[in-house]
């Protein structure tokens, strides 16, 4: 005989897309020239700028931080994404501000004038990006990445790179990472991303009518139980799930990266606001278990308010 609960949820109007539940059991350069004023009439020479040496000694020293900036920001899922994206702006900020001072030999300042403005604009991308970033619209450092790119400002950093380590053999290749284009990756309806074992009798329905794909996350205790996709206006019954309370997450978003384990848009990140129960009980005669039906949308007459909660808090 199977237990039929029922809970209800109402709508918090917090966003376009309210992911309210219902449960029912059952990145100037500096020239010799002093601004058009003529030379001392002592015959003092005007500056001719560094050696190649020593320019390619301070390329060095602009090339590795920002190499190292983006490999971080490339590297890394949804978790922390804002300050690291401001700990690589500062980075990168601080590296061409020192090529922006520079005075190059005069044979590649026109190319270093290239090199230099193409990091500039790349640098103000990535700072535009934070807004993106904290709104959840761009959810992971690749995303980041591929964004500053179909926006055009990845191309010119590495074309003027070239250009300038064609006249000398400097060292300009300040993007490590392969960056991929904007994707719409996403899983089979059901698929489980992991699972424990699952002898129980109970069944846990989930309901998504969003508008974009979920990856649900159940916690028993301190376990990750299960992990399973449901695409968006579809369902999907997960079958045996173990005695247990459990709490519930998921996350809504576009394009899901298996490697980070995110969403990489668009991304939003709740607790269903009840824990549930499934209770298997044996008498002499009978058993008698809890089946549950969780809704991931917007529920008129809904009771059961979900709690948003930051991407590092997500259980993913």
């Amino acid at each position: 005989m199977v237990t039929v609960l029922a809970l209800t949820a109402c709508t918090s109007g917090t966003s376009s897309d309210p992911v309210v539940g219902s449960a029912t059991a059952g990145g100037v350069v500096g020239t010799a020239g002093g601004g058009g004023t003529s030379a001392p009439s002592s015959g003092t020479p005007t500056p001719t700028g560094l050696t190649p040496e020593a320019y390619r000694a301070e390329l060095d020293k602009a090339r590795g931080p920002i190499r190292e900036a983006l490999k971080k920001l490339d590297a890394t899922g949804g978790k922390g994404l804002d300050e690291r994206l401001e700990k690589t702006v500062a980075s990168m900020e601080e590296a061409v501000a020192r090529l922006e001072a520079l005075m190059p030999p005069p044979e590649v300042r026109t190319a270093h004038g290239a090199y230099a403005g193409a990091l500039r604009r790349l640098v103000a991308a990535l700072s535009a990006a934070q807004e993106d970033v904290r709104a959840q619209e761009v959810c992971t450092g690749p995303a980041v990445l591929t964004g500053v790119q179909e926006a055009g400002q990845l191309s010119p950093v590495r074309e003027s790179g070239n250009a300038l380590a064609d006249l000398g053999d400097y060292r300009a290749d300040v993007v490590p990472v392969k960056v991929g284009k904007e994707r719409s990756r996403r899983l089979s309806n059901g698929k489980y991303i992991n699972s424990e074992g699952r002898p129980g009798r109970a069944y846990l329905e989930l309901k998504n009518g969003n508008s974009r794909d979920a990856v649900v996350v159940l916690v028993r205790g301190k376990k990750k139980a299960i992990r399973v996709y449901v695409r968006k206006k579809s369902k999907f019954r997960i079958q045996g799930v173990r005695d247990g309370n459990y709490k519930v997450y998921y996350t809504l978003g576009t394009d899901w990266d298996s490697k980070d384990r995110s969403f990489t848009r668009s991304c939003d990140f709740e607790q269903f606001g009840k824990s549930v129960r499934f209770r298997t009980v044996r008498t002499s005669t009978q058993i008698r278990w809890t089946d549950w039906t969780i809704t991931l949308n917007a529920v008129k007459g809904g009771t059961v308010r979900p709690k948003r909660i930051k991407p590092g808090e997500f259980p993913g």
